[in-house]
């Protein structure tokens, strides 16, 4: 049987890089991996080196990370990708695919994804996701073909408007949106 064609679409939560390498093993396993990066993705912070976190999804899938528009756009027209999934997904990120803002290749990605009616799949991670960011967050969960990694508060105490995936949650998130259904419970 073919592996799923899994786009995996990181976006600038630094922070959120080392809990999304904990599962990339399993997912390289599980799927064909063409990583994707945004552009705020690719740089350096004081989470890591953004060249690092490219070489080690390229060696896990064996595939060169696409890092700009120009190559994010033939993803949708050519279907070179069964599923899409932005994880980590900012804030940013989701007010920009709340609003068909398309500026990014994870943008870009998606927006090609989404015209060919396939399923997009977001792992939030956001330190505004109870606040500014809920407005996008529900404006995305009523969006045909748009699906959610299960996610909650990360921090209640520190960061009460925080919100993050359950990174453990992804494959079945992913397998769940390729049968046309959002993975429950969506509150963790």
């Amino acid at each position: 049987m073919d592996k799923l064609r899994l786009g995996l679409a990181l976006t600038g939560s630094y922070c959120s890089f080392s809990k999304l390498e904990a599962v990339l093993p399993e997912l390289c396993r599980e799927f064909d991996i063409l990583p994707i990066f945004s552009e705020n993705a690719q740089r350096d912070s004081r989470f890591g080196r953004g060249a690092d976190w490219m070489a080690r999804l390229e060696e896990l899938s064996g595939r060169r990370p696409v890092t700009s528009i120009q190559e994010a756009e033939p993803l949708g027209p050519k279907g070179l990708i069964d599923v899409l999934a932005i994880v980590p997904c900012t804030g940013n990120t989701l007010a920009k695919l709340s609003r068909g803002v398309t500026d990014t290749a994870v943008t870009m990605a998606a927006k090609g994804h989404l015209r060919n009616g396939k399923p997009l799949v977001i792992g939030v991670s956001t330190n505004d996701g109870l606040g500014a960011s809920a407005e996008n967050i529900g404006r995305l969960l009523v969006r045909k073909n748009i699906y959610f990694v299960p996610f909650g508060q990360d921090d209640p105490a520190a960061k009460p408007a925080s919100l993050s995936c359950v990174y453990d949650r992804i494959a079945p998130a992913v397998r769940a949106a390729a049968q046309g259904r959002q993975l429950q419970p969506l509150l963790a």
